[in-house]
């Protein structure tokens, strides 16, 4: 379960662990909630086919509403490397701004195992495959349903 606490610092826990990640605030945190849940869908929708797009693997987006009051919607990514993952946020922050979005951003991105962007009602969250495996955030909201996407372009068959 994850708390956001003052301070910008996240919590998660996990088998009696509690492992804090430092975030920082970029801007306002009207982000998503100002536009609605269908505006926070297709945002986590268009999040994941741009992680699609620069190579991330694994991608699942969680609908979290009326499981969590987190936030409705988590997007899981796999990356291939550091720089690839950093290069997936940086579009990621480029199409949100686009939108207007003001998200949190990571304070130490340089050596990323896991990188997590908060756009408040949409939440980024990108491993390397090791660390993707060992936090299983897929596991721990089995309960919650994955929306179905594709990368634009796709064939409805595929």
């Amino acid at each position: 379960m994850q708390r956001r606490a003052p301070g910008g610092l996240h919590r998660l826990w996990r088998y009696g662990v509690t492992i804090h990640v430092m975030v920082e605030r970029e801007t306002s945190l009207d982000g998503c909630a100002a536009t609605g849940p269908r505006s926070a869908e297709s945002f986590a929708i268009s999040a994941a086919r741009i992680a699609a797009e620069s190579r991330s693997e694994n991608i699942s987006v969680l609908d979290l509403r009326g499981l969590s009051g987190i936030s409705d919607f988590f997007v899981l990514g796999t990356g291939t490397s550091d720089r690839q993952m950093q290069s997936v946020l940086e579009r990621i922050k480029q199409y949100a701004k686009t939108l207007d979005l003001r998200p949190f951003r990571a304070v130490d991105t340089r050596s990323a195992t896991w990188i997590l962007a908060d756009y408040v009602d949409v939440v980024i969250h990108l491993f390397d495959a090791e660390h993707r495996g060992y936090y299983d955030l897929d596991g721990l909201w089995g309960d919650a349903p994955r929306i179905a996407w594709q990368p634009e372009g796709d064939d409805a068959a595929r």
